[in-house]
């Protein structure tokens, strides 16, 4: 398990000043590129919520989908995109949520989710903690129960943590 936390450390590259200066962006495209740590990334995340009968996987856009589609597969469970307003056809449940500079909406089809399902919701960094928040809230919407938030980095610092009480988090590696 060490072995694993060390790894994916190892491969997820700073990107200083993108998307704009002063940002240090956390880029997880070594991360996906390398078998080991990109395995090791979706089986310790499957592994940690097995038996919590999770029936939707959802992989919030865009790095989320890369990771949740595999967590989905390990656990038996269907996968779900949470996509940016106006990304999906056919009839969406909305919800718009603060950011640091105005607003966003995040989207999923009314189909997608069953009143009762347990829902795991997956993304590849856990920040502000804006978009978790935002994406459980739409999974409470569609009556659904968010069992958890798994992320392969979380930026502790950040507190986004907080936003999510009440659901469990997994993070793999935290800075």
């Amino acid at each position: 398990m060490e072995q694993g936390v060390a790894l994916v450390k190892d491969l997820i590259r700073d990107v200083p000043d993108f998307p704009r200066p002063g940002v240090v962006f956390k880029d997880i495209t070594p991360l996906l590129a390398d078998p080991a740590g990109f395995s090791y990334c979706v089986e310790a995340l499957a592994r940690r919520f097995a038996g919590e009968g999770v029936a939707k996987v959802l992989g919030v856009e865009a790095r989320g989908f890369i990771i949740a589609a595999p967590i989905a597969y390990h656990l038996g469970a269907g996968f779900v995109p949470v996509r940016k307003k106006g990304k999906l056809p056919g009839d969406v449940y909305s919800y718009t949520y603060e950011l640091e500079y105005g607003t966003d909406t995040l989207e999923v089809r009314k189909d997608a989710i069953s009143p009762g399902e347990k829902v795991l919701v997956v993304d590849d960094v856990l920040a502000t903690g804006g978009t978790a928040s935002a994406t459980a809230r739409l999974v409470e919407q569609l009556g659904a129960r968010p069992v958890g938030f798994g992320c392969v980095l979380e930026l502790s610092f950040l507190a986004g943590r907080e936003k999510l009480a009440g659901i469990e988090v997994e993070a793999l590696v935290k800075v």
